[in-house]
């Protein structure tokens, strides 16, 4: 949720924020009419329940027939204060429930406009080239025994799939090279749940216009995670953290279930989008102070990652009207995928500022002993999808892929992936 001061001493900013998303701009004047009613209500109650609490010590030095009246004015005035008590309160969910729908205030640089205004900031690598026509993922992965549509489609429908052999190794080292490279910088691993309860999925901002892609189970009242950051981000809900000397690191480890409600019909050949995947999520809580250092860390670490898996990649700002609401700033790296002939999105970093630990009472102990909101991040390290852009990069003419040297070590120092009806 957006700071409530910046709504009342810099609304302008706010509105220049939505407009910048493709956003709301109507929906400001809303919060600071709810704002304004919200206070009103809350003052009123406050200087009632000070009455009452004066007229309480008259009353207890009141003696005889003048007591008798004052405890049937003590009646009145005790309904008053209920009343103003309820008034408030329906005051401040009305401002909540407006102030939620105002996504949070992007930072100052991101470029403004939609999915195709993003802004390059580097391309790493030279995207490879063959001398021989190269397979897409999908064939290289059949050819190895390494993934398995048919009979995921079969188990479990369109978008689910089998990791099965070298698939299954490969996604596995994968993944403790990244948890290996996290430890490294000081992350604390997590293997997390994958259903949360409402409170933390609205928490984290993802029950908003894309909550159609998220998976409910209505009879638990409890929704299936599309990313581990909504379990991290709900880890120290209702909490008071010391961030001061240093940032508190996750690194969270779960399965990811989306719906994809809204992708119908486009990368439905292969693994690139499905219901069902693995990733290795960075979760940081932080001092907003320095969160734009620590988002810049995040990505670093990404980078590190995919130069040593040896992919060509670019990093791009995300425009605004792209972000999810809860990102103030995002960068995606995207992969060179060959036979796509484009970069394709392998991971994604956000500075969310403090807009989900104000939802999620996530706070930080100032210098002046009050407390105040700390800031979250959150960027992928690695996840299914990689598998993709390693089998086309580094695949050869016979079908088998050359072995990434990071990888070698968490697959038993495999240098090649061989084409099964060439094994010996």
């Amino acid at each position: 949720m957006i700071d409530p001061q910046i709504l009342r001493e810099n609304p302008d900013s706010i509105r220049r924020s939505q407009e910048a998303r493709g956003g709301s701009v109507e929906i400001v004047d809303e919060a600071i009419a709810a704002d304004v009613a919200r206070r009103a209500a809350l003052t009123t109650f406050e200087t009632l329940r000070a009455e009452q609490n004066a007229f309480g010590k008259k009353v207890g030095a009141a003696t005889g027939d003048e007591k008798t009246k004052l405890l049937a004015e003590v009646a009145d005035l005790a309904a008053r204060v209920k009343d103003a008590q309820a008034s408030a309160n329906e005051a401040d969910e009305a401002f909540e429930q407006i102030a939620r729908r105002i996504e949070n205030l992007v930072i100052d640089g991101v470029p403004s406009g939609g999915e195709e205004s993003f802004v390059t900031l580097r391309e790493v690598g030279t995207p490879v080239t063959f001398d021989f026509e190269p397979r897409d993922h999908l064939e290289i992965g059949q050819l190895l025994g390494a993934i398995d549509t048919e009979r995921g489609a079969k188990v479990s429908g369109s978008r689910f799939y089998f990791l099965r052999g070298v698939g299954a190794r490969l996604e596995l080292a994968l993944m403790n090279l990244a948890l290996d490279k996290a430890l490294s910088a000081g992350f604390i691993p997590l293997i997390t749940p994958t259903l949360v309860r409402p409170q933390v999925m609205a928490g984290t901002g993802f029950l908003g216009e894309h909550s159609d892609e998220i998976y409910y189970l209505p009879a638990d009242d409890l929704y299936l995670t599309g990313t581990s950051e909504v379990a991290l981000a709900g880890y120290h809900a209702d909490e008071i953290l010391d961030v001061d000397a240093e940032p508190i690191r996750y690194a969270g480890w779960s399965t990811c279930y989306r719906r994809e409600a809204g992708a119908s019909g486009k990368d439905t050949r292969g693994i690139i989008r499905v219901h069902q995947f693995n990733k290795l999520e960075m979760f940081v809580y932080a001092h907003p102070e320095v969160a734009q250092a620590e988002h810049d860390k995040l990505v670093m670490w990404q980078e590190e990652m995919m130069q040593s898996l040896g992919l060509a990649y670019r990093v791009i700002d995300v425009a605004a009207g792209d972000l999810g609401s809860s990102a103030a700033r995002k960068f995606d790296i995207e992969a060179w995928i060959p036979t796509q002939g484009a970069y394709r999105e392998l991971t994604s970093t956000s500075n969310c500022t403090t807009y989900q630990a104000r939802r999620l009472n996530t706070r930080f102990r100032t210098e002046s002993g009050k407390t105040a909101p700390v800031a979250t991040l959150n960027g992928t390290l690695a996840t299914t999808r990689w598998i993709v852009a390693i089998l086309e990069t580094h695949q050869q003419a016979d079908g088998s892929v050359r072995v990434p040297d990071a990888l070698r070590p968490y697959l038993g120092g495999l240098e090649i992936l061989v084409p099964q009806e060439t094994r010996s």
